[in-house]
C-alpha cells in the first residue's frame, strides 16, 4: 500500500479510478506492486494475472535494450523525478499497443517504487503513419501538388513539384509562392481573387522553373478552411503543359503553312501563266530586233520574267516540295564542300566548323537542292552573328528516329536517318518569330537584304526528300536547325541526268496546242511557226478531242496543260489514248504533283514541261518526243 501522503484515500481513489492506465513496480525486480482499472481493461488481463507479471514481460521484445538503458539511465541520474520512455507493449490477447509512459519514484509499503503513467500513442501513431502514406501517395502524384498560407508562404511540396519546378522541398517550404513561381503579379491577383469570391479557381498559368524555363501549367487552386469554416491555407495541383503546347502550337504551324501552301500553288499557277508566254515571245522578238538598244530591253524582260519564274518555283518549293532527279550521295562530301566554301567567302570574325563522322550512311537526294538548302541556313547564320561574329558548326550524324521522338515532333518517320545541323551563336529567336520562319515572303532582315523565301524553299526541299525539320533558338543564345533525311543502306540505281540537245528546227510537223489561256496559245502557235513547225489550238479539252478526231492522222504531237476548267489534262489524255493508242502527248504545268506524274506516266506520256518555260526548252522537249519510236 501507499504510504504517507500516498495513503489518503482520496489518493487512493485517484489512482484507481484515474482514465489513464497505471501501475507501481519495483524497479530492481520489475514486479508489478499495483495497477489500476484503466489498465487493466486497456491490456485485457484481470488483477491477480497482471500482479503475476513484470514489466519486462509486457515489453515487445525488440524494445527490451531500449528498456534496460532507460532504467540504467535513471540509475546514473538519480535526482531526475520523472522521465519519459516510449515503447511498446503486447496486450493478453496478443495485440501491439503503442505507448508514452512517464515514470515516477514514489514510496511503497516502505520501499521505493515506481508509478508508471501510460498514455496510449497507437492511434497517434496510426494516424501519423497514414499521413505519412498520403504524403508518399502524393510524392508519387506527377501532378506538382503544394499548399500556401494565407500569406503566400508555402508550407508543402510534394515530389511532383520539385520534378517540375527543380526546388527541393527544403528550398520551397517557408518561401514565398509569388517570388518562387509566379513573376506575372497580374495573373496572381486574378486568381487569389477567383479563390476569394468562389473557393476555386482553374485555368492555364504561366510558371517560371529553377533554371528560369518557363512553363505552362493547368492549375487548380482550392481554399482549404478551418473547423470553424475560416480559411486557413490554398490547395495548388498544377499539371505541367508545356511539352503539349509545344506539339499544340507545331500541329498549328504545319496547319498554317499547308494553308499558305494551298493558297501558294493557286498564285504561282496563275504567274507561270503570265509568265509563260514572255519568255517564249522573247525568242521570237530577238529574230526581229537588230539594234543594241533592242536587244538590251529583250535581255531586261527575259532576266526579270526568268527572275520572277525562279521566285514561282521558290513558292512552289515550300507548297509542294521539288521532284528533283534523285542520285544515291555521301552527305559529308556536301558538308565538305560547304565547309571550304564559306570559310572562303564569309567575314574572318565567323569561325566555320564542320564535323561528320566517317561511317556517315548515305541517302537519296538531289546534291543541288540539299546544297541550297545548306547554304540558306548558312548565311541565315551568318546574318544573325552580323558584326560581332561567332561559331558556325556544320555537323552530321546517324540517329534512327524512333516512336517516342516521332510522337514529339510532327512529320517525324521511325527509322533510320542522317541529320545534317547547322548551329550558330547569333541573336537567336523569339518564340513568336519562330512561329513564323516558314512562312513565305516573311523575313526579319532590313528591306532588300532578304525575300522571305529562304526558309520556306528549305522545308519545301527537305520534305520532297521525305525529310522533316526541327529548330530550337534562345535569344542571346542562338539558333540550331536539325536536318532529318531518310538514310539509305541498299544500294541502289543512280539518275543519269540528260544532256540538253541543239535546238533543231521542224519540218512541217502540225502541232495540237491546247491551253485555256489565250496569251499561252498565241506565244506558242507563234515560237512553233517560226521554228517550222505548223500548229492549230484548242482552249479546253473537249475541243482537242473534236479537233484531234477531225484530224486525225495528221497530227504529231499534243501539247496540252494540265490544269483546265472544262476538262483536265489526265481527262484529255485518257481520252485521246482510246482514239488513238499511239499518240504521243507532252504535258505542261506549274504544279505537277508525284501522283499526277505517276497516272500520266501509266498512260504513256514520257515528257513534261515545267512552266514557265523557255522557248529553247519547249523545241527541246519537242523533238524529243518526236524522235521516240510510235507506240503500236
Amino acid at each position: 500500500m501507499f504510504m504517507d501522503v500516498e495513503k489518503e484515500p482520496s489518493f487512493e481513489l485517484l489512482f484507481e479510478k484515474h482514465p489513464h492506465p497505471m501501475w507501481v513496480f519495483d524497479e530492481e525486480s520489475f514486479a508489478f506492486l499495483a495497477v489500476n482499472e484503466a489498465a487493466l481493461e486497456k491490456y485485457g488481463y484481470s488483477r491477480e494475472e497482471f500482479l503475476a507479471l513484470t514489466i519486462d514481460q509486457l515489453a515487445v521484445p525488440e524494445d527490451l535494450p531500449a528498456l534496460y538503458r532507460f532504467r540504467a539511465r535513471r540509475e546514473a541520474l538519480a535526482d531526475e523525478a520523472e522521465e519519459n520512455l516510449a515503447w511498446r507493449h503486447v496486450c493478453k490477447d496478443g495485440s501491439e499497443i503503442e505507448v508514452e509512459t512517464l515514470w515516477s519514484d514514489v514510496p511503497f509499503d516502505g520501499r521505493p517504487a515506481v508509478l508508471v503513467v501510460i498514455n496510449d500513442r497507437t492511434a497517434y501513431h496510426e494516424a501519423e503513419k497514414r499521413a505519412r502514406e498520403q504524403a508518399d501517395l502524393l510524392d508519387l502524384a506527377s501532378d506538382a501538388i503544394m499548399v500556401f498560407d494565407l500569406e503566400g508562404q508555402i508550407t508543402f511540396w510534394n515530389q511532383g513539384a520539385t520534378r517540375l519546378y527543380g526546388w527541393t522541398v527544403e528550398e520551397a517550404i517557408g518561401a514565398e509562392m509569388i517570388e518562387l513561381l509566379m513573376p506575372d503579379t497580374a495573373a496572381l491577383a486574378e486568381t487569389e481573387r477567383g479563390v476569394r469570391e468562389r473557393g476555386e479557381w482553374s485555368g492555364q498559368l504561366t510558371h517560371l522553373g529553377k533554371d528560369g524555363r518557363q512553363l505552362i501549367v493547368n492549375s487548380r487552386w482550392t481554399l482549404v478552411r478551418d473547423d470553424a469554416g475560416q480559411p486557413k491555407a490554398v490547395l495548388v495541383i498544377n499539371t505541367d503543359l508545356t511539352e503539349t503546347k509545344k506539339l499544340e502550337a507545331q500541329f498549328l504551324r504545319a496547319q498554317r503553312q499547308e494553308s499558305i501552301g494551298t493558297l501558294a500553288s493557286g498564285i504561282a499557277h496563275d504567274l507561270n501563266n503570265i509568265l509563260s508566254p514572255i519568255l517564249m515571245s522573247v525568242s521570237v522578238l530577238r529574230k526581229s530586233v537588230s539594234t543594241k538598244e533592242g536587244e538590251k530591253i529583250l535581255a531586261i524582260i527575259e532576266s526579270s520574267a526568268e527572275r520572277g519564274a525562279g521566285i514561282v518555283k521558290q513558292v512552289l518549293t515550300f507548297a509542294r516540295g521539288v521532284e528533283g532527279e534523285r542520285v544515291l550521295l555521301q552527305p559529308k562530301h556536301l558538308l565538305s564542300e560547304m565547309g571550304k566554301i564559306l570559310a572562303q567567302t564569309f567575314p574572318r570574325n565567323i569561325d566555320i566548323k564542320t564535323q561528320y563522322p566517317q561511317d556517315l550512311w548515305v541517302v537519296s537526294g538531289d546534291a543541288t537542292q540539299l546544297h541550297q538548302v545548306l547554304l540558306n541556313l548558312c548565311v541565315n547564320a551568318r546574318d544573325a552573328m552580323g558584326a560581332p561574329g561567332g561559331t558556325l558548326t556544320i555537323c552530321a550524324e546517324n540517329i534512327d528516329v524512333d516512336a517516342h521522338f516521332a510522337r514529339t515532333n510532327p512529320g517525324a518517320q521511325l527509322g533510320e536517318h542522317v541529320v545534317l545541323r547547322v548551329t550558330d551563336t547569333g541573336e537567336g529567336m523569339s518564340p513568336a518569330t519562330m512561329d513564323k520562319i516558314f512562312d513565305p515572303f516573311f523575313t526579319t532582315k532590313e528591306v532588300g537584304k532578304g525575300t522571305g523565301l529562304g526558309l520556306a524553299t528549305v522545308i519545301g526541299i527537305v520534305k520532297s526528300h521525305g525529310g522533316f525539320l526541327t529548330v530550337q533558338s534562345e535569344i542571346g543564345v542562338g539558333t540550331s536547325f536539325r536536318i532529318f533525311l531518310p538514310a539509305c543502306k541498299q544500294e541502289g540505281n543512280e539518275i543519269k541526268q540528260t544532256t540538253e540537245g541543239a535546238v533543231e528546227n521542224g519540218q512541217g510537223e502540225l502541232i495540237l496546242v491546247v491551253d485555256d489561256e489565250a496569251p499561252i496559245r498565241e506565244a506558242l502557235v507563234q515560237t512553233l511557226e517560226d521554228y517550222g513547225y505548223r500548229a492549230y489550238t484548242a482552249e479546253d479539252g473537249s475541243d482537242a478531242i473534236a479537233l484531234y478526231s477531225h484530224r486525225r492522222g495528221e497530227f504529231k504531237l499534243v501539247l496540252t496543260d494540265l490544269a483546265m476548267a472544262q476538262m483536265d489534262g489526265i481527262a484529255l489524255v485518257r481520252a485521246l489514248r482510246k482514239m488513238d493508242p499511239g499518240v504521243k502527248v507532252i504535258v505542261s504545268s506549274g504544279h505537277l504533283q508525284p501522283e499526277q506524274t505517276v497516272t500520266l506516266e501509266k498512260l504513256g506520256v514520257k515528257h513534261f514541261l515545267d512552266k514557265p518555260y523557255t522557248a529553247n526548252k519547249l523545241l527541246r522537249t519537242i523533238r524529243a518526243s518526236l524522235a521516240e519510236p510510235t507506240a503500236a
